[in-house]
């Protein structure tokens, strides 16, 4: 029987034991430093994993046994996919299935912290009441810049649209037409930042977006503006932003996403009031886990029998 070896963050997770059966044997957890992913990964078939284990060329390399990589949710920027198809290991993935979940957490976030709900949360556990709050700021009528308008991109402004707020847009693989559906309006960057009161990064990290919001793009964003982050860390400059919040150049964020993750304890994010930070579960529902394990495993059992897997999901092809 072929072992898998399954990324600790996928567990536990009923959908997966009930939908790989007794086709494979799961060995469940392992740290994510490569020296761990590669001494787990001895005699192991198939791994599952998340964004959180480090699948480099190195890892793959010494993966003598390693068929396929099965990777849960849109984001392939911790899999060496070069390395992959060089080695003849198929990747699965499963993109798009888990967007209307990241689009929810992104509103959510947008109105936790423009509507400073944490905040208040603490005051009352505190014994405090309303009469000890400031006022918080209405999404309603604002305005919303959206950088990256891909699944889940487009439905953040989808959602945007719904509560009535002016919508921008930047994406520079996308035209006017694929933005017309939301009523979003298609602008560089610069301009978006300047006029939106929030802004959703929602990019897929590439060597083109990593720190693609720098100090000079949140410099070019308003006193009163928040940002928030559901994409990966490194699309934003964690420095800068720290840095941003600090001097009140913005007036607050949502992070999902950190450059390390899991954000350690000294993270001047944890000190911010106007900062809601949240441990990269944005994707994470029960029914968006449901919907991914089974194309998943699904995508993997077809690279293992020979038979491929649906187009969509898969990253890399498995060699013959």
């Amino acid at each position: 029987m072929r072992r898998a070896l399954v990324d600790q963050d996928l567990q536990p997770d009923e959908a997966l034991k009930e939908k790989v059966g007794d086709r494979i044997e799961l060995d469940i957890g392992v740290e994510s430093t490569e020296e761990a992913v590669i001494e787990a990964l001895d005699g192991v078939s198939v791994l599952f994993t998340t964004s959180r284990l480090p699948i480099s060329q190195r890892v793959l390399e010494t993966a003598n046994d390693l068929e396929v990589v099965g990777k849960i949710g849109t984001g392939l920027d911790n899999v060496d996919l070069d390395a992959a198809a060089e080695l003849g290991i198929g990747v699965a993935y499963t993109p798009g299935l888990n967007a209307a979940a990241v689009a929810e957490y992104t509103v959510g976030l947008a109105l936790a912290v423009s509507r400073d709900i944490l905040q208040n949360d603490r005051l009352l556990e505190a014994g405090g009441w309303r009469d000890e709050t400031e006022l918080s700021t209405s999404v309603h009528g604002k305005t919303v810049g959206v950088v990256g308008f891909g699944d889940i991109g487009s439905r953040v402004a989808a959602f945007f649209s719904g509560l009535t707020t002016n919508v921008l847009t930047y994406d520079p693989y996308v035209f006017e037409e694929d933005t017309d559906i939301t009523g979003a309006e298609l602008t560089d960057l610069g301009d978006l930042l300047e006029r939106s009161d929030i802004v959703t990064v929602n990019a897929e990290l590439t060597d083109e977006t990593e720190g693609l919001i720098d100090a000079p793009e949140l410099d070019r964003m308003q006193e009163s503006a928040i940002l928030v982050n559901t994409a990966r860390g490194s699309v934003v400059s964690e420095s800068a932003l720290i840095d941003a919040i600090e001097t009140d150049e913005i007036a607050g964020a949502g992070l999902d996403v950190f450059g390390t993750e899991p954000l350690p304890q000294d993270s001047p994010f944890h000190k911010f009031d106007n900062v809601i930070a949240t441990p990269h579960v944005a994707a994470t529902t029960t029914e968006s886990r449901t919907l991914s394990i089974d194309a998943l495993v699904d995508s993997v059992f077809g690279m293992l029998d020979g038979d491929g897997a649906p187009e969509r999901y898969t990253a890399v092809a498995l060699e013959s």
